[in-house]
């Protein structure tokens, strides 16, 4: 069993910046490729980033190219999601999963487990 511990949200104004953790209980943490998504009030679960196991190749959802950043730390069985120049439409709760056998990286169906999500809000 996979345990995902997000942090690092809050309540900041537009044009901020904050950084997600993802701290993972897993031994073999290196063998999944992880992934950020996100739901707003009323809204389906979306794709923000996702890296794969051995952080050489990353992908992003086109509302956060160029401002959000995804990285890992395999040694230390951690996960981050830099966010700059936040926007409201980026008010959400955001999740980290983790996926054995990850074909489309931003398909959440592709993630086997997940945490329990940390809010992000961003007033303007």
């Amino acid at each position: 069993q996979v345990q995902l511990v997000e942090s690092g949200g809050g309540l900041v104004q537009a044009g901020d910046s904050l950084r997600l953790s993802c701290a993972a209980a897993a031994r073999t943490f290196s063998n999944y490729s992880m992934g950020w998504f996100r739901q707003a009030p009323g809204k389906e679960r979306e794709f923000v980033a996702a890296i794969n196991t051995s952080g050489g190749g990353t992908w992003y959802a086109d509302s956060v190219k160029g401002r959000f950043t995804i990285s890992r730390d395999n040694a230390k069985n951690t996960g981050s999601l830099q966010m700059n120049s936040l926007e409201p439409e980026d008010t959400a709760v955001y999740y980290c999963a983790l996926g054995g056998a990850v074909a489309v990286p931003g398909l959440a169906t592709n993630y086997d487990y997940w945490g329990q999500g940390t809010q992000v809000t961003v007033s303007s």
